[in-house]
């Protein structure tokens, strides 16, 4: 049978308009896909640490692998749930007079030289002053707190996550203000994503007696 008559055939036995569609697109020519080899496709820029080093203060980026990226403005509740954590984290090391040390953003850990890999956590507790030159923490912090940024979430939740667990950060909390949800990764103990409410009060596993009561917070902050 010819392809006219099969037409033909179909149109006159088809049960609605809807088959005869599908048999059109089915038996319609098909486009050939050429897929770049790898190779050949376009690489992103790679910057070395020197050209960091003379990026306008003013411009906040974040390098992974070799290459930059821009990081967007803190949101208000952003920098107040960032206020609030990094105060209960430095009363408790002021409290128990310990020699590790809270930083929060903007200050530079430098994870890796080649390929450089540079990020800014919100915050962060740095317990070996060996790691710190002053400009910069040199190697994984102890412990790091991501506020989850609406207009990027999979940075914190997936990115960066791949990066403190290879790089040896001991333990890694992600705070999503918009679904009112903590995620803890302690992966010194080999536990991944464990997803807490802003109802919950919750250890820091790399402490003993250090817990964060999260629905002061977000009583305090009206979340």
């Amino acid at each position: 049978m010819t392809e006219t008559k099969s037409c033909k055939y179909f149109m006159k036995h088809a049960i609605n308009n809807r088959q005869y569609l599908l048999y059109l697109n089915y038996h319609k020519p098909r486009k050939e896909v050429y897929i770049m080899p790898p190779a050949l496709q376009p690489q992103p820029e790679t910057i070395t640490l020197e050209q960091y080093e003379t990026l306008p203060e003013n411009r906040r980026v974040e390098v992974f692998d070799g290459v930059a990226y821009d990081m967007a403005s803190p949101s208000q509740i952003h920098q107040a749930l960032s206020m609030e954590l990094s105060n209960i984290l430095y009363n408790y090391i002021k409290t128990k007079k310990q020699s590790c040390q809270v930083f929060s953003a903007p200050f530079d850990v430098k994870l890796s030289d080649n390929p450089l890999t540079i990020v800014q956590p919100d915050i962060m507790i740095v317990c070996d002053r060996n790691k710190l030159d002053e400009k910069r923490c040199n190697g994984a912090p102890d412990f790091i707190i991501e506020i989850v940024s609406p207009g990027n979430p999979s940075d914190d939740y997936i990115r960066k996550l791949y990066y403190y667990n290879n790089f040896g950060v001991r333990e890694y909390w992600i705070v999503d203000p918009k679904r009112r949800m903590i995620t803890v990764n302690y992966f010194e103990g080999d536990l991944i994503n464990v997803a807490y409410s802003f109802d919950a009060t919750i250890k820091i596993n790399i402490y003993d007696d250090l817990y964060i009561n999260f629905s002061d917070i977000a009583e305090l902050l009206n979340i």
